[in-house]
Formats: C-alpha cells, structure tokens, sequence
C-alpha cells in the first residue's frame, strides 16, 4: 500500500474548504449561464457527459494514489524517467490528492451534474411539451446517478488494480503540462529516496 503519514494539516482543510466554497459558487454560476444561453441539447447533453466523466476520472486517481506503491517509482526517477518524481510527489502527499479528487472535484462534479440535469429536463420539456415534468426529472436523476455510480465503481476496480499505472499516466501528465507550460505544479520536490 501507499504512504500512511498524512499530510494534511489544519491550514490545508481551512484552504480545501474555502476553495471547495468558491469552486461551487462558479461552477453553480457557470452551469446557470450554460443553460441559460446553450438552446441546443446536444451541446447540454455533452456537457453533461463531460462533468460525469470527469468526476469518474477524478475518483480514479483519488483511489489509485491511496493504494498506490512509492518504491517502483525510484528506479524510474533514478532513470530520469519523465513523470516518475511526480509520481513519487502524488504518492507522499496521497491524503491531499485524494482530498481533492475524490471530495472536491467529485462533490462538485455531482452537484454540477445535478444542476445540468435539470437544465436538460427544461429543454426536453420545450421539445416534448406534453411529457410529465416529474417523470421526467426521475428519469433524468436515475440516469445521471447510474451512470456516476456505475462508472466509479469500473473506475475503481480498475484504480485498485493497476494503481501504479494510473498514477504514472498521471505523472506523464503532469510532466508533460509543466514542460509545455514551465510551470511547475508540484511545487518544490526532493529528490525521490530522500525522505
């Protein structure tokens, strides 16, 4: 298993909390101007597809970085290999990542989810006008919490069973977008071996 040691102290959940408030407060904005403005239905589908599938790839790297194993990330960084510090970066700091994947992306994801279902059910009405509004908001509910839960629960078979993997694909990620970018989004790391 992973890194036990927790990283998280109480200035990070005042810094989580906070954020998770703001992040909330803009994607609620954001999906309210988004179903305000986007008449298509298509557009609002796909939008929708595109939040439920980012709260399961969230959960899957929350899930992977906990059960994740440090140890066969050191030959790799030792090799210079890109993506394997980051790797090792994620794995020791498994409680924020997993913090923020599975309960700030994931928690917002649904909620924003939620808030598009019901601006999808709107727009089905103007089409459909003689549907019934609350078979069609439980039928839209249904759909969104089977496609969430289903989809985490592959997610997490998968995370669980092939966690270095993931976590690696998300190392790459990260070194690749902080090559392209020169910035760097782990902040200051050690060299991995070092403790």
């Amino acid at each position: 298993m992973g890194n036990n040691k927790s990283t998280v102290s109480g200035r990070y959940i005042f810094f989580v909390g906070t954020a998770s408030f703001l992040l909330a407060v803009v994607f609620f904005w954001f999906s309210e101007v988004l179903a305000g403005k986007v008449k298509s239905l298509l557009l609002s589908f796909l939008f929708l597809i595109i939040i439920i599938l980012a709260g399961i790839l969230a959960d899957i790297i929350g899930t992977a970085v906990a059960a994740a194993s440090e140890s066969p990330f050191h030959a790799r960084a030792a090799k210079k290999v890109p993506g394997a510090t980051e790797g090792v970066f994620l794995i020791r700091n498994a409680d924020r990542v997993a913090n923020i994947c599975n309960d700030v992306i994931g928690d917002i994801a649904g909620t924003v989810s939620g808030a598009l279902g019901i601006a999808l059910v709107l727009q089905i009405m103007l089409y459909w006008k003689g549907i019934s509004q609350l078979l069609l908001n439980m039928l839209v509910t249904a759909l969104i919490a089977a496609f969430t839960v289903g989809g985490k629960a592959a997610g997490k078979r998968l995370a669980l069973s092939r966690a270095n993997e993931v976590i690696f694909l998300v190392g790459r990620s990260i070194a690749a977008i902080q090559q392209l970018t020169g910035i760097n989004l782990i902040g200051r790391t050690r060299r991995p071996g070092s403790r």
